[in-house]
């Protein structure tokens, strides 16, 4: 009775997810639950439509994907699978009760009958090692559960930048078909009364044509990146007519510290973690092996028996089960390879994530750099080109397609920047991905806005 209390256990469905809540929470401080099917899941549907009802930031769709991502849901399931087995990992085999009963089949004799308990005696002292490894096995994949919330949060901010970006340039592409529209009609009339020729006029109409055509194109792009964020957030229904209210912020003045991230890369990184408790655990189960490798089944109990005419014996059993052709060789060989195996694998993790920091850091430092060239330099350059182009044409010094030329040279370095600040900010979610944890956000500084492209007054053919 003792052995069978000591061997008692049972499963928490809170244990793990509550480790993975606070690692998550300490990295992105942000939460996260695990749907349990029970009446709390009621206030977090609450809580889901309270996010989504004002304007969605980056934040509360990092949140929504924490709590109801399908995929991230499944992953939480494993924490229970791995519990379950850190449990089994504690428990004793259970004893083996055998009996019989012998009837005479004539009327000389008695009946005659033998029972016994057996128990197996080598769990005993295995146990403590046995938990040990299971233990070690639980703690590894709390980790990996967690590393997997934050790649998720790295995607979402992802993918949150990338419709910031599209709706911005579906709003610039609008701008930029308003004003070809109206310098089409106005070519329109003016070659009505003979003004401008065939060859003005086509070419006002082409690029109509052009703006309409690349309008659509952004407006598939910003549908095609809000579905990726709805899929992220586990959306269908009503809940995705959600908003944004926000604009792609501007990359910050000045860049903070970016020093010794290979360091802390390797320090707080789950994934390289959970390796290192991985590693040691297989360690552990090939001590195990090892420790047992001349030991093969040994089962100890208590055996009554009792003849017709004879007296009720009691005695211990021993049962030995002698290791001459199978001494776990086999499974220590194979615990050995994946020891090193998974030392290997670890070696692998920490030298990749020094070196995808070193780029994924180059990457941004070159982002936030061009993004700055394109603000202080090629957007005012632009704009004055536009605005010389503009006054040159109706003093009759340049002509219509060198006009239309200044005018898309300016909205495509528009849409270069944008796509730059847009690159710049899917970088820095990365490289928080990479680094395991977030990066200080300096204070940004202020973001331009996009002039519209004028459209052609032709003020010197109206005179004629």
């Amino acid at each position: 009775m003792v052995l069978l209390l000591g061997g008692c256990a049972s499963v928490q469905k809170e244990r793990g997810h509550m480790e993975v809540a606070a690692l998550v929470e300490e990295r992105t401080g942000l939460k996260t639950r695990w749907n349990q099917g029970t009446p709390e899941d009621a206030q977090v549907r609450q809580h889901l439509d309270a996010l989504l009802a004002g304007g969605l930031t980056s934040d509360h769709a990092v949140e929504v994907a924490l709590l109801n991502n399908p995929a991230l849901q499944g992953t939480y399931e494993e924490l229970g699978v791995s519990q379950a087995d850190m449990v089994q990992a504690g428990l004793l085999t259970n004893p083996s009760f055998d009996g019989s009963i012998g009837f005479p089949l004539s009327s000389e004799g008695g009946v005659e009958h033998e029972f016994s308990i057996v128990q197996s005696f080598v769990d005993l002292f295995t146990l403590p090692l046995r938990k040990r490894v299971a233990k070690e096995q639980f703690l590894a994949d709390t980790l990996r559960v967690a590393h997997e919330a934050l790649v998720t949060t790295a995607e979402v901010r992802q993918t949150f930048t990338e419709v910031q970006a599209r709706q911005q340039l579906v709003a610039l592409r609008r701008e930029v078909l308003q004003a070809a529209d109206a310098a089409a009609d106005l070519s329109q009339r003016q070659r009505a009364a003979g003004n401008i020729t065939v060859l003005a006029l086509a070419t006002e109409q082409a690029a109509l044509e052009q703006a309409r055509l690349e309008l659509a194109q952004d407006e598939l792009a910003l549908v095609e990146a809000r579905e990726h964020l709805n899929r992220l957030m586990g959306l269908y229904g009503p809940r995705v007519a959600w908003t944004l209210t926000e604009k792609l912020p501007e990359v910050p003045a000045s860049e903070a510290s970016l020093e010794r991230l290979e360091t802390r890369a390797i320090e707080q990184r789950l994934d390289i973690d959970a390796a290192r408790k991985q590693v040691s655990l297989l360690w552990n189960a090939l001590e195990l092996a090892r420790s047992t490798r001349f030991f093969g089944r040994v089962e100890v109990g208590v055996h009554t028996h009792q003849d017709a005419n004879g007296p009720r014996l009691l005695g211990p059993t021993l049962s030995l089960e002698l290791p001459i052709f199978d001494q776990r060789q086999a499974l220590i060989a194979r615990l050995e390879a994946q020891h090193r195996q998974g030392e290997d694998r670890l070696m692998e993790l920490a030298i990749n994530a020094r070196s995808e920091v070193r780029a994924a850091r180059a990457k941004l430092v070159t982002l936030r750099n061009m993004a700055e060239r394109y603000q202080k330099v090629v957007l005012p350059l632009r704009t004055t080109i536009l605005d010389e182009s503009q006054r040159q044409y109706n003093a009759m010094q340049i002509g219509l397609p060198a006009l239309l030329l200044a005018r898309r040279e300016q909205v495509e370095a528009w849409r270069a920047y944008l796509e730059t600040v847009r690159d710049y900010w899917m970088a820095r979610a990365d490289l928080e991905r990479l680094v395991g944890g977030r990066l200080p956000v300096p204070v940004s500084a202020p973001s331009p806005e996009p002039t519209p492209a004028p459209e052609p007054t032709h003020e010197h053919h109206e005179a004629h």
